[in-house]
């Protein structure tokens, strides 16, 4: 029998990565998230080691994973490769079990961690994500580098930051906004985040989830016409 209030959060997108397993206190429509156990997941080991991990969160919490009433997915911006490890574990663990997925943004979890609206990512080659609270009439996430963000007339005045790279970058170019450094984000946060959507959705279409990458892969940048996806 499904537990309507038993979450599991897959977060693969950064240098480190975690799964965490919580369950909704009081109303399942929304509220905080009891965490029931978190494991940490070294870099460049997320394919070897996360369904092993899950596996590990649901026998300690001595339940099954056919009983989830849904998994929260972090599916980027961040690596290529742990955003699609992360993505395809999700969409294996859930067409297994028939489970709900939700997904949300890394840049939309360090934002409501640190409980601001704008939030930044270190995108390496001099660039960053960067999440900004109504731009384009919502909260507008994109890839940026120096020129990017000069041209950008009204800069935050807080911007939620969890390593160097976005800061150098961002004390550069807007040196009169408060950057807020905070612990990067993590399979916990994603379900704190996500609780109040755990009923009601919405929830993503296994069959079209993909990564939310903001930036082409190396292949489509560097390697021609030929290694592009073709329009249908």
């Amino acid at each position: 029998m499904r537990d309507p209030a038993l979450l599991l959060a897959i977060d693969t997108c950064g240098p480190s990565g975690s799964v965490a397993l919580g369950r909704l206190a009081g109303k399942v429509t929304g509220g905080a998230v009891e965490i029931l156990g978190q494991k940490e997941l070294a870099g460049r080991t997320y394919s070897a080691t996360l369904v092993a991990a899950v596996g590990e969160l649901v026998n300690e919490a001595q339940t099954r994973l056919d009983r989830l009433a849904a998994i929260v997915v972090v599916n980027g911006p961040g690596s290529f490769t742990g955003v699609r490890v992360g993505v395809s574990a999700a969409k294996g663990l859930a067409e297994g079990a028939s489970i709900a997925v939700l997904a949300v943004s890394r840049l939309e979890v360090l934002a409501f961690k640190a409980n601001l609206p704008c939030a930044a990512l270190d995108a390496h080659r001099g660039e960053i994500f960067l999440r900004i609270a109504g731009m384009n009439r919502g909260n507008g996430e994109l890839l940026a580098g120096t020129h990017a963000l000069a041209r950008i007339d009204t800069p935050p005045s807080h911007i939620a930051v969890c390593d160097e790279g976005a800061t150098a970058l961002l004390r550069a170019a807007w040196p009169s906004t408060e950057l807020l450094m905070v612990q990067p984000p993590s399979a916990a946060d994603a379900l704190q985040l996500a609780a109040p959507r755990a009923a009601a959705g919405p929830f993503a279409d296994l069959a079209l989830l993909d990564g939310h990458y903001l930036r082409r892969s190396d292949a489509e940048i560097f390697g021609g016409p030929a290694a592009r996806p073709h329009s249908a």
